[in-house]
């Protein structure tokens, strides 16, 4: 029965295994195993002593809610039975019990031999009953809770099976709660999920974003609460993160996020929609403007949208003719866009989900600042300054946005 059961199992992880499009020794790698290990669960010759790396496997592979508890359910029966297998051993003990004491008698014959015999068969007989308890032995740790389990065979069974029942409704409802919640993958970790971790969440693709970026020689504002004698020249675009970080600055009623995304195998998904979460609203900033450089100049970049953070229901558009979603990458093509978030009326903390399917799987990526909602106020009626390449801040005056 036990082989049963771990077939079972084994046939729902191929079935996960064959789906996601990845190789072993990357699931292995990405799993943290051995490459000889994962081939043992998927083929049915062993079962995990706990059911992470089952979970850990399923989600890699992308496994629906419903599958997680189906495959957790296949795990509890699979490891009971697996634990149930020594047994076999456990009811032919008896047949050895009278081959214990007959056998000495017989064997005295050979003067040589008798004294050889006794010693080890006058063991066998201080232990008729602790047979039953070197059963753990061969097996680590699975075997002592069967063997100190006194139900019978079908009783334990019956408990096995109400444990089952028990764990799938928790795992189902606690699925469903994180399902309701927006949580693909990722879990909870997941996508791992509703974040920017495609590789922990068991997605087919990965996205990098750059918070702060400096668009077509549009240097951005910030709003930092402190004086201009405390605030240090403005950075280059690669250091502004470490800039923004220290001073705790806030874009400034533009905000231009950068975001690459790129499959991790050869099998190609489909972007098929970007979409602007508000996570909360509030009253813009009472701090002061520093600008980065002197404005705007070229043409909007490629994969270019804009982003009106002060509409009721804010929305992913795009500028400058670029064509809209969908859009295509695997692990040889990736894509990079470029949003402008922009407000005028608030203090606005935000994110963005990218729509995604491959095959016949489909979910969503969150994009957002290291786990962070990006966050972009409104600059209007607040005093600005500038760097005109002195070695000071210039106030510049009041400005409307």
């Amino acid at each position: 029965m036990g082989q049963v059961e771990m077939a079972s199992l084994a046939e729902l992880l191929r079935e996960f295994k064959e789906r996601s499009g990845l190789s072993y020794g990357v699931l292995a790698k990405r799993l943290q195993m051995s490459t000889s290990t994962l081939h043992r669960y998927c083929n049915g010759d062993a079962v995990p002593t706990d059911f992470g790396p089952v979970e850990r496997f399923a989600r890699l592979c992308g496994a629906t809610p419903e599958e997680l508890v189906e495959v957790h359910r296949r795990w509890i029966l699979a490891d009971a039975d697996r634990g149930r297998k020594p047994e076999p051993p456990a009811a032919a003990a008896p047949a050895p019990a009278p081959k214990q004491e007959p056998e000495p008698t017989p064997q005295p014959e050979p003067e040589p031999e008798p004294t050889k015999e006794p010693d080890p068969k006058a063991e066998p007989p201080q232990k008729p009953e602790a047979e039953a308890e070197p059963q753990p032995e061969p097996v680590p740790s699975p075997s002592p809770p069967t063997a100190s389990s006194p139900p019978s065979p079908a009783r334990r069974r019956r408990r096995t099976l109400l444990l089952a029942a028990s764990a799938a409704a928790v795992l189902g409802i606690g699925s469903a709660a994180l399902f309701m919640n927006g949580g693909g993958g990722d879990d909870g970790k997941s996508a791992a999920a509703g974040r920017v971790r495609g590789e922990d969440s068991g997605a087919p693709l990965t996205a990098r974003t750059k918070p702060y970026a400096y668009e077509d020689g549009c240097a951005p504002g910030f709003l930092v609460n402190r004086k201009p004698d405390e605030v240090p020249r403005p950075p280059v675009e690669q250091d502004a993160p470490g800039w923004v970080g220290d001073l705790g600055a806030v874009p400034a009623g533009d905000q231009y996020v950068e975001v690459t995304v790129q499959g991790l195998g050869k099998e190609t998904v489909v972007l098929q929609d970007m979409n602007v979460r508000v996570q909360g609203t509030g009253a813009p900033l009472d701090w002061s403007t520093y600008q980065m450089g002197s404005g705007c100049g070229g043409e909007a970049s490629t994969r270019s949208f804009a982003v009106d953070l002060d509409e009721a229901a804010p929305r992913v558009t795009t500028r400058a003719g670029q064509r809209d979603f969908p859009y295509k990458v695997s692990e040889s093509d990736r894509e990079v866009f470029r949003i402008r978030a922009s407000t005028q009326l608030h203090d606005v903390r935000w994110y963005l989900e990218l729509e995604w399917s491959s095959g016949n799987r489909h979910s969503v990526l969150r994009v957002d600042d290291q786990g962070k909602p990006f966050r972009t106020s409104s600059r209007a009626g607040r005093p600005s300054y500038s760097w005109q390449g002195a070695s000071k801040w210039e106030r510049e005056g009041t400005q409307e946005r």
